[in-house]
């Protein structure tokens, strides 16, 4: 009877991880990764912001650690975890690069913690959270000059290589012709130019300026893309 109990006790089944294990894990990892979730929180810039992506992360933290005691050092279990989540599909597509890095710095305090690295856990943690607070605090590698998308309508017998020209000149730093497409079934171009804009230029001056030289025909100005998905 005695040799039944001790075959049947959660220690032996798991053979390298105890009860204390698995709750200092879960618990560790759930708490290091809530303060990646408010790190990133508070960092988000943007419209692309969900709260499903910051629950993942906390629970992908957890997951991962859980993940990392079940392999341990058994490389057969590595192997066929593998085979077990080859399976997955992942169809939504990262919208923000700096996303991933998020996703990756969950996982590894994860595997932190599930391997016992406690220590490099919070550490890690601590210090890494600290430097994106203060490259989001101190807008860190931001460029000083933020182009802009000019849209641009006009009718299709317009000379459209040097009417814009002088204004220009005259309010940009930098017009660049991206692409042009015909639009309303055929009946007008569109121009879709990336510019800077000089210093002190107001900004309604200039698209008054573009209308009168298109016809009074649409005309759009896009800022901000480079932070925001559109």
């Amino acid at each position: 009877m005695e040799q039944l109990i001790q075959q049947l006790s959660f220690q032996d089944l798991s053979g390298t991880f105890t009860v204390a294990d698995v709750v200092i894990a879960i618990i560790l990892s759930f708490i290091l990764t809530a303060i990646i979730a408010y790190v990133y929180q508070k960092t988000h810039k943007g419209t692309s912001y969900t709260q499903s992506f910051v629950h993942t992360l906390i629970l992908m933290g957890m997951v991962v650690s859980l993940i990392m005691l079940i392999v341990g050092s058994n490389i057969a279990r590595a192997f066929s975890l593998v085979g077990a989540l080859s399976i997955i599909r992942f169809r939504n597509a990262v919208k923000e690069t700096r996303d991933v890095g998020f996703i990756f710095f969950a996982m590894a305090i994860g595997m932190a913690t599930g391997t016992r690295f406690y220590l490099l856990a919070i550490i890690a943690t601590m210090i890494i959270s600290l430097i994106i607070l203060m490259m989001s605090k101190f807008n860190w590698y931001a460029q000083t000059a933020r182009n802009q998308v000019l849209k641009i309508h006009i009718a299709n017998n317009q000379d459209f290589d040097s009417i814009f020209d002088a204004s220009f000149v005259k309010f940009t730093d930098l017009a660049e012709l991206i692409s042009i497409d015909s639009v309303r079934s055929g009946m007008l171009t569109e121009l879709v130019y990336s510019i800077s804009l000089k210093k002190n230029v107001k900004t309604q001056e200039f698209l008054a300026t573009i209308k009168n030289l298109n016809g009074n025909q649409k005309v759009s100005l896009i800022t901000g893309y480079n932070t925001t998905d559109l």
